[in-house]
């Protein structure tokens, strides 16, 4: 019997006009139902971008965890203001069937720290190459106590108050070992953050009472590396490093992948098998 998946209805036709049999047939639904049930046991994924990109941006990672059977949301931000952001994504959380680990990407990393301990559905943290602030900072000061990263070295600030990253940056420090026509692909559709959001002041951060995982960029010239280890150090993160520049998740999709089944797996819902 062919392994490709059939819906009940194709099954029931196939039945009828006797091209299947009815032990066939049954094989069929148990082994649909098995999946059904092993998909359920697993927790929903919520991908969260950062500044300077947006949903697509987890593509090869969306796929990935789709085919292991888990359900994944990549919404868009509107980085107009981080409690816009914010309110955003518990949002998308209100409408998650069970529990749900977060994963955010640099910015994103603020927008799910900045959830407290007010989100009911969330069993984990999944850091990659993220912002991970404690109470009472901002990222401006952060981003003040040393010189400007590469990647953000000329951020320049439209009349609305939304910051942009010049082409040659983007291209050459943001995403820097992702081929050039594809980065410079991103660098078109890249969404500007309100830097209002710089000035925000952290409130009691989500990590301080759910497990958190970390993806280390070791090659990152926007967020430094050592800043990274620091976040993932004081969490008590589960961490994990690649040599990757500051966007893993488009650079070595299947690392950042196995990171989030890992966490998965250690919030007690496993993988499917592969």
């Amino acid at each position: 019997m062919s392994n490709e998946s059939k819906s009940v209805q194709e099954l029931n036709e196939l039945l009828e006009r006797g091209e299947i049999s009815p032990e066939a047939y049954a094989e069929y639904t148990a082994a649909d139902i098995a999946l059904s049930s092993s998909a359920g046991s697993r927790p929903n994924v919520v991908l969260v971008h950062g500044a300077w990109a947006e949903g697509s941006c987890w593509n090869d990672v969306i796929e990935r965890l789709q085919a292991d059977g888990f359900h994944v949301r990549a919404p868009q931000f509107p980085l107009s203001s981080l409690a816009d952001d914010v309110a955003r994504l518990r949002q998308v959380l209100e409408f998650q069937d069970g529990p749900t680990l977060v994963v955010g990407h640099s910015y994103g990393g603020q927008i799910m720290t900045a959830l407290g301990a007010d989100a009911p559905n969330v069993v984990g943290l999944v850091y990659v190459a993220a912002f991970g602030l404690d109470e009472g900072e901002t990222l401006g000061e952060l981003l003040s106590q040393g010189p400007a990263a590469p990647a953000l070295a000329h951020l320049f600030t439209d009349a609305r108050g939304f910051g942009w990253l010049p082409e040659d940056d983007f291209v050459k420090h943001f995403a820097g070992d992702v081929g050039q026509t594809q980065a410079r692909v991103l660098y078109a559709i890249q969404q500007p953050l309100a830097t209002s959001v710089f000035g925000d002041v952290m409130g009691v951060p989500a990590w301080k009472s759910l497990p958190s995982w970390y993806l280390v960029a070791q090659n990152d010239e926007a967020l430094p590396p050592d800043a990274e280890r620091q976040f993932a150090a004081r969490m008590g993160a589960t961490t994990v490093e690649l040599p990757s520049s500051h966007v893993p998740m488009i650079s070595h999709p299947n690392e950042v992948a196995d990171l989030i089944e890992k966490a998965a797996e250690a919030v007690g819902v496993p993988a499917a098998t592969r």
